[in-house]
């Protein structure tokens, strides 16, 4: 009789562990399924917040770069007087200025873009250091005719990093 009671008492309890154990096992499943579909409308959700944002840092920073190019600076910022001294630590100036003002945009910038920005302005700047340390040049306006010489027989650091700016927005769509 044990054995029956026994018997009848596995039939019951077999069954019921199993359906357990498989119901367990789908709902584990399925919160699973559940905590990756919330992860990724989350994401989703950043991502239409961030992307404006990201485009408009973008924008500022080519802005930027045309601000800076030696055309579009030499264009803008005229000399004072005839001193070149005074001229080269005016366009450092402004481009530092410009520089500082787009600062913050490099938090929606991949590191790699900011480097070649950063990169380019240095250029900038260097290549104006170089054009009034030159002793043939004898005032601001031989200054300026040598540095839109200089950028017009070279790749400007600017048209190099707009490109790289190009690249990384066709990226992101």
């Amino acid at each position: 009789m044990e054995s029956s009671i026994l018997t009848t008492l596995l039939s019951f309890t077999i069954p019921t562990i199993v359906t357990g154990i498989i119901a367990l096992y789908f709902f584990k499943e399925h919160t699973k399924n559940e905590d990756k579909r919330r992860s990724y409308l989350l994401r989703k959700d950043r991502q239409n917040i961030a992307l404006p944002l990201r485009l408009q840092a973008y924008e500022r920073m080519s802005i930027f770069l045309e601000r800076i190019s030696p055309q579009g600076l030499i264009v803008r910022v005229t000399p004072s007087g005839d001193d070149k001294v005074n001229y080269e630590k005016k366009l450092n100036k402004t481009i530092e200025q410009e520089f500082e003002h787009n600062l913050a945009q490099q938090i929606y910038l991949s590191p790699e873009c900011w480097n070649v920005i950063v990169t380019s302005k240095n250029a900038i700047i260097n290549m104006i250091r170089n054009t009034m340390a030159d002793k043939e040049i004898t005032n601001a306006q031989e200054m300026r005719e040598r540095i839109l010489q200089k950028a017009s027989n070279m790749e400007s650091p600017t048209s190099v990093a707009l490109s790289y700016i190009k690249n990384e927005v066709h990226k992101l769509f």
